[in-house]
């Protein structure tokens, strides 16, 4: 298996992938969420999906891990960030062009993309803009990529944003350590129990590659205040599938709901005692369910669409 790390440019943007094994298989790219290097998607879920017979991929998407970060200027908390309504630094349209960069670089015309939070809303915005580029599209924990402004918090629980802002440990390998554990200790799902044998995989892989992890906050604010100008959810022609947590302490549950309303004949899957946090428990049921949707998408008759303009 290729652990290294390699590099694609979109435009003056460079972008940091790896392959995560199963050669041969079918072509899977993941998408990881707001300000989280590729590195914290675990590396049992990973296995499964193997399993299953994927060949998976996962980037870090720019302002993320390994990939540019940009000039650092004030914009803000991430939550004022999402308000505002200029972008502050690209668009959301570059973060769907940066994983067709990565398709591009990996020799893949169409691959299945697995979105996980904001990384949910990155491969919903990509199966609208490069709709040839995409086989099927698996979304879990995330919001519509349609909503705008104050629309988006109507999905979001309010009381727990306090609790991330309260997050301050010492730039050490202990500190780093003990910040993975609380961040995952918010977003799994109420009375679920974390520990450092959890996150110290993720931990110990960004100290290898000198990644920052989830410290830079202007990044995560320039992450998140990017704006979407394309199309809405029901352009989406790939096979979609729709997973979220039921005890998401993040995000509502409506947000899946209205995910998979709006996308032409998506199934909607939520799961009972999982929180946002992609934890051992749900990596089975996950691996089943894209394999399963993988397979639905093998199916379906290609469509031969126009490209983009």
């Amino acid at each position: 298996m290729d652990t290294m790390t390699r590099f694609v440019h979109n435009g003056e943007i460079e972008i940091a992938f790896e392959d995560l094994g199963g050669a041969g298989g079918d072509p899977l790219l993941l998408v990881m969420g707001l300000g989280a290097s590729r590195f914290w998607w675990p590396e049992g879920l990973v296995a499964e999906l193997i399993g299953r017979g994927f060949h998976v991929v996962a980037y870090d998407q720019r302002d993320a891990g390994e990939s540019t970060h940009l000039p650092n200027r004030r914009v803000g908390s991430p939550f004022k960030a999402l308000l505002r309504r200029e972008a502050p630094a690209y668009s959301a349209e570059d973060l769907a062009d940066d994983a067709v960069a990565v398709l591009d670089a990996l020799g893949w015309e169409r691959a299945h993309v697995f979105g996980h939070s904001m990384g949910g809303l990155v491969a919903q915005r990509t199966a609208i803009r490069h709709p040839r580029r995409v086989l099927s599209l698996a979304t879990s924990s995330a919001v519509p990529s349609d909503v705008k402004g104050l629309r988006v918090l109507r999905y979001l629980r309010l009381a727990c944003l306090p609790r991330f802002t309260r997050l301050h440990y010492p730039e050490t390998p202990q500190g780093n350590l003990d910040l993975a554990v609380a961040l995952a200790r918010i977003l799994v799902a109420p009375g679920q129990h974390i520990d450092e044998r959890d996150v110290r995989e993720f931990v110990d892989k960004e100290a290898a590659r000198q990644v920052a992890g989830f410290r830079d906050r202007e990044a995560q604010s320039r992450q998140i205040g990017t704006k979407w100008h394309g199309g809405p959810l029901s352009q989406i022609t790939a096979p979609t599938l729709v997973l979220h947590g039921e005890r998401d302490p993040l995000l509502r549950v409506a947000a899946a709901r209205d995910i998979a309303a709006a996308v032409p004949g998506a199934r909607l899957r939520t799961l009972s005692g999982v929180g946002h946090f992609l934890a051992r428990d749900v990596w089975a049921t996950y691996a089943d369910e894209l394999r399963a949707l993988a397979d639905r998408a093998d199916k379906q008759p290609q469509i031969n669409l126009a490209p983009r303009g």
